[in-house]
């Protein structure tokens, strides 16, 4: 199992929001997710820095890099993309972490 991890913002107003769409993902883009071999996945919110925090672990990285093929993930992107930074793409603009330690 491969564990990456990545940050993103969010919009300050937005808070209470991202979290009401994800508390209603949509059920087609977590059936891909887990398709796709994607498994333990958070998001943590920083809201003093407006920061999200994303942890998830993956059985392979091409898997995990098809899900943003699928239609599912094209549609919640654009769902999303009003309420923190995105690429022209609708792509959340996010920068992943480099593990540093880890205790199993």
């Amino acid at each position: 199992m491969l564990r990456k991890a990545s940050i993103m913002q969010i919009n300050p107003d937005k808070h209470a929001e991202y979290k009401k769409r994800h508390d209603e993902i949509f059920p087609e883009l977590v059936e891909v997710l887990k398709a796709h071999g994607a498994h333990n996945y958070s998001i943590f919110l920083d809201a003093k820095r407006n920061l999200l925090f994303a942890y998830v672990e993956i059985e392979s990285e091409e898997r995990w890099n098809a899900v943003a093929q699928t239609t599912a993930c094209q549609k919640w992107w654009a769902f999303m993309q009003d309420i923190m930074p995105s690429n022209a793409d609708n792509s959340p603009i996010s920068e992943a972490l480099l593990p540093v330690f880890y205790l199993e």
